[in-house]
């Protein structure tokens, strides 16, 4: 596993989207952060860094949301609300981990059984109220050194 930290603001995020982009070698994605870090907002740029224009919001409520573009498809999941895993499973989580589709997941850790192996994490603390750093974890070698800390320009 190789690890990357970046340290950010709100008005970098774009810039940071395309560098994650870049380094993921999974398209099972894992949000980690408390309320209000900024997960969702991230997605946000992410998807319009890949190129699709669709309106993004989160799935908090829906629990699901899905992201289309030429070529390729993002479902955006929230399990922030879900109570056990038996939810996961009533609305096929199966079947979209079996996918070849970017699945973009926040609140993962209720679901962590159900996880596949191979997912790359990003991990969001709040520094500051305008500051965050976030913790990019893969699997492969998309990353040059372990525990790079990167300031973006």
């Amino acid at each position: 596993m190789k690890t990357a930290l970046y340290t950010y603001t709100l008005e970098e995020i774009d810039t940071l989207a395309t560098t994650l982009i870049k380094k993921l070698d999974s398209k099972v994605v894992l949000f980690n952060g408390e309320m209000s870090a900024g997960k969702t907002t991230l997605i946000k740029a992410m998807v319009k860094a890949m190129g699709c224009d669709d309106i993004v919001s989160s799935p908090t409520f829906s629990i699901v949301n899905e992201y289309a573009f030429p070529n390729d498809t993002i479902y955006h999941f929230d399990f922030c609300r879900i109570e056990d895993i038996d939810e996961a499973y009533n609305f096929g989580i199966e079947d979209y981990f079996a996918s070849n589709y970017w699945l973009f997941i926040e609140w993962s850790k209720r679901i962590s059984s159900l996880l596949p192996q191979d997912v790359c994490t990003i991990d969001i603390s709040i520094e500051t109220p305008t500051n965050r750093t976030l913790k990019l974890t893969v699997n492969n070698n998309n990353l040059t050194e372990n525990n790079v800390k990167q300031q973006l320009v």
